[in-house]
């Protein structure tokens, strides 16, 4: 009696546990599935602070307001700031998070460069309509692109595809597939899964929620015009060994600048003589038209 007693407590106590593991195992595929639902809410954030905070007016840039119509409908609100010695023209993607007048600053110091700006703010962004997805700001930049060699009638070899944090994987992507001067990085990253499995490191598997979305590491591996990768060394958002695995992935010819500061997407303010120095370097080994 007492080992059928014993027997039975055992299998009552191992059918506890594979209870137990199997309701984790359920929860947590639950809460996968639940990152991946939610997906755009965890990547697009175009109401942090304030989806229309900032300067829309700032008076130290010529800005022209320009409206874009994607492939799918969508209206875009982009700026057009022009500079009349420019040789070439930057095609500007901001990272993630607010809108382009609240990067100004930014887009001063590219225009005083001194070069054209196409500042484009992705759908959902600031005055731009629709919502962020990752296929649809891809075809928000290819109007972007369209707009600059259509109606600006630049040529290919004076588009400068410029990206920061989340825009670099945009510009690269431009840049993978078009004919371009140039491209600058700020705050790049290889993937949106290497960012996921650093930033949800207790969640293994969250990775693959967003395998192969943002893979700026694989796509620079394919562009053939030289490389300006910015980078803090201290940047609290994007890890600096992120933008370094992105610089050995890019051909040559390409050019790294380590800014030695806590900034993220501000590496030109924290560090503007250096920052106008690679910029410059970037360019004069360029050939416009």
């Amino acid at each position: 009696m007492r080992d059928e007693r014993t027997i039975a407590k055992k299998s009552e106590w191992r059918a506890r546990v594979l209870n137990f593991l199997l309701t984790l195992v359920i929860g947590y595929v639950a809460v996968l599935v639940l990152v991946r639902v939610f997906e755009a809410r965890l990547i697009f954030f175009p109401d942090y602070p304030s989806r229309l905070e900032g300067d829309w007016h700032p008076r130290a840039l010529p800005v022209e307001d320009v409206w874009l119509t994607a492939a799918d409908g969508a209206k875009l609100h982009a700026w057009w700031i022009p500079n009349e010695r420019a040789k070439f023209a930057f095609l500007a993607f901001h990272g993630n998070a607010s809108n382009i007048a609240n990067r100004a600053a930014i887009y001063d110091v590219l225009q005083k460069a001194p070069e054209n700006v196409l500042a484009l703010e992705y759908r959902g962004y600031g005055k731009s309509e629709g919502k962020p997805t990752e296929a649809g700001i891809y075809r928000d930049a290819e109007a972007a692109y369209a707009y600059v060699m259509q109606t600006k009638g630049v040529d290919t070899r004076q588009v400068i595809a410029f990206g920061q944090s989340l825009g670099t994987a945009v510009a690269t992507h431009v840049a993978m597939q078009h004919a371009v001067g140039g491209l600058v990085l700020e705050a790049p990253f290889p993937s949106a899964s290497r960012v996921a499995r650093k930033v949800f490191w207790f969640l293994p598997g969250a990775s693959l929620a967003v395998y192969g979305q943002f893979n700026t590491g694989k796509w620079v591996q394919r562009v053939r015009t030289p490389v300006l990768i910015v980078h803090c060394e201290q940047d609290p958002v994007i890890p600096y060994e992120f933008g370094r695995e992105v610089y050995e992935a890019a051909r040559e010819p390409k050019i790294f600048l380590a800014v030695h500061d806590v900034c993220h997407e501000e590496a030109a303010l924290m560090a503007p003589t250096k920052y106008r120095e690679a910029l410059g370097t970037s360019l004069a080994s360029l050939t416009p038209n």
